[in-house]
């Protein structure tokens, strides 16, 4: 269906008439009549009755109009996500964790604004589950993420392995203190690994979410495992501090995307995060 006619049909409605409509519009009201017509063709039943103060909705009208502002809304919805801008050359969405937003995501799309200018971005945050799965259906092209899901039609490229290092708030503490301790779910890798190495350990608080972990310790106190190039500057603050002795886990970054996606737009972005990644690019 031509969106205009969803259009013209809620502006009818919104005006109460067809001569109202078209002023809206800015088009003939003969133009506005012939997409109604157009519009209960396709339908195979008649939406309005008119009369002398304007058009009122029948009842098949009525069904309609529960529909016609979510088909334009989505059709809006899809222009400002697929649509190239004037003076662009392609649309890139990208997506990342929510851990993986700051700073790594923020310093990919300031360097892309920097140096693909003529590259319109879309900028996507999600949940793991949710983020692969739009990667593999096309929503979103390249995505930022964690331990992702193999699938047939993916590819997948290593940008970095970061560590996740025990800190705590308190320079006096060694190892894991089960008092203060905020576990973390670093996902299933992390736990496996954690729990061969604390097999008594068992934590009073448990978050799902880095960012909001390190934000309570540092607010409360307490220790927990986090990515060291996000502690870096708290431990060179001396708001944390390294536990002595106590083991470290890998976690490995990724880059997902279509093995379909277009290279020529994909390929230099791609070049760009992983020179970040590698620290040989300034974000900015």
């Amino acid at each position: 269906m031509d969106v205009e006619l969803a259009r013209s049909f809620l502006e009818i409605v919104s005006s109460g008439s067809f001569i109202r409509a078209s002023r809206r519009l800015n088009v003939a009201q003969t133009t506005v009549s012939a997409r109604i017509r157009t519009l209960e063709q396709q339908l195979g039943r008649p939406l309005f009755v008119r009369n002398k103060g304007g058009a009122s909705l029948t009842p098949a009208g009525e069904q309609f109009l529960r529909h016609a502002p979510m088909f334009v809304q989505l059709w809006q919805r899809t222009l400002h996500q697929v649509a190239v801008p004037p003076g662009r050359r392609a649309v890139l969405t990208v997506g990342s964790e929510v851990s993986l937003a700051q700073p790594l995501l923020l310093d990919w799309v300031r360097w892309m604004r920097r140096s693909l200018p003529d590259i319109a971005l879309r900028v996507h945050v999600d949940v793991p589950q949710d983020l692969i799965n739009q990667v593999a259906s096309g929503l979103v092209d390249v995505a930022v993420m964690y331990a992702p899901q193999h699938r047939p039609g993916l590819k997948i490229d290593l940008l970095m392995d970061e560590k996740l290092v025990l800190v705590t708030t308190n320079p006096e503490a060694s190892l894991v203190d089960r008092v203060d301790y905020v576990h973390v779910d670093w996902g299933p890798d992390f736990t496996l690994h954690h729990g061969m190495n604390f097999p008594d350990v068992a934590p009073d608080l448990l978050m799902d979410l880095g960012p909001l972990a390190l934000n309570y310790i540092l607010s409360a106190g307490g220790s927990g495992y986090f990515r060291m190039s996000v502690v870096q500057p708290h431990i060179e603050a001396g708001q944390l501090h390294l536990v002595p002795e106590a083991p470290q886990f890998s976690y490995p970054v990724y880059a997902v995307q279509s093995a379909n996606a277009d290279e020529v737009v994909l390929g230099p972005a791609l070049a760009g995060l992983h020179s970040i990644s590698n620290g040989n690019a300034e974000p900015a």
